[in-house]
């Protein structure tokens, strides 16, 4: 079985890639997304976690990575379906998210809808019944589950979710307690690996930020244990997603360069900017340097 490898960060819109992942010196024109699905080939949606995003937006980004005929988005599904759990919300909120989805869906470039439920999501009666009415309603998006307490690492669960033909995250994040390990898990229809770095001190700090938590840069060494976890899911899926969310200063994106190497052992365009500030990037590289405008490579 060849394996199509869909690999990309988790979101696009950070302050603190100007200048590393993004040119120094951009003209006015210049397109983020656009530039980003120049090295990518798929790229998280996670902005539509707080806030479902209009059709009209959607449809912006649909023509927007369009140079990229393999590109495919990851959709994160708003919180309202999985962090605000004390009413299940409403027709019309399931209506918004499908409208948006459905642009997606309709031009091609839905790879997966990703529901992702925090650590303290446990795997009781009552938690498994609302996975199941949020199943219900997305199953015709790709959904694939991300759960990040142990409680949910057993057989039943991963059967429940073969009979909604749902997909499972797996998850690389710091091993603390209860929380689930890595896994190399494939279900349904393709196979997802979510890597949010191994920030130990700071993940469950109690000062720690959104960036101080994500602020990790995966070695050698790890990416390499990476490789053997997504080449177990190879067994099993023909198409696989790589996401990186330790997004601080564009570590995502290196990642994701590095392991598009690791995966075909060829070398790979690599933005003269981020090769300044991370130059172990240079045995994978070609470099690109790009100061004032879009990249073309296709």
């Amino acid at each position: 079985m060849k394996t199509k490898f869909y690999i990309g960060p988790a979101g696009w819109s950070y302050k603190d890639w100007d200048g590393i992942v993004y040119p120094p010196k951009k003209d006015k024109n210049f397109d983020q997304l656009k530039y980003l699905a120049g090295y990518f080939n798929t790229i998280e949606i996670n902005s539509s976690f707080y806030h479902p995003p209009a059709m009209k937006t959607l449809a912006s980004w649909v023509r927007r990575v369009g140079e990229n005929p393999d590109f495919l988005f990851s959709y994160k599904l708003w919180q309202g379906f999985t962090h605000k759990r004390n009413s299940f919300p409403g027709q019309h909120d399931e209506v918004t998210v499908k409208s948006g989805l459905d642009v997606l869906r309709d031009n091609g470039k839905l790879g997966a809808t990703l529901v992702q439920f925090p650590w303290s999501f446990k795997n009781t009666v009552e938690n498994k019944a609302w996975l199941e009415k949020v199943l219900d309603k997305f199953k015709e998006y790709s959904p694939v589950v991300e759960v990040r307490h142990q409680s949910w690492n057993e057989e039943s669960f991963f059967d429940f979710l073969n009979d909604y033909q749902a997909g499972f995250a797996n998850i690389d994040q710091p091993v603390i307690g209860e929380s689930i390990p890595l896994t190399s898990f494939t279900l349904g229809k393709i196979g997802y690996l979510r890597l949010h770095g191994r920030n130990y001190k700071n993940w469950f700090g109690k000062d720690a930020t959104v960036t101080s938590r994500y602020d990790y840069l995966y070695d050698k060494t790890d990416l390499q244990q990476i490789r053997k976890n997504v080449e177990n899911m190879m067994e099993n899926s023909s198409k696989i997603f790589i996401i990186y969310n330790n997004h601080y200063r564009g570590q995502a994106v290196a990642n994701g360069l590095q392991t598009m190497f690791f995966m075909d052992n060829s070398k790979i365009n690599v933005p003269q900017s981020l090769l300044e500030h991370y130059p172990q990037l240079s045995s994978i590289a070609v470099p690109v340097d790009i100061q004032h405008g879009q990249t073309d490579l296709f």
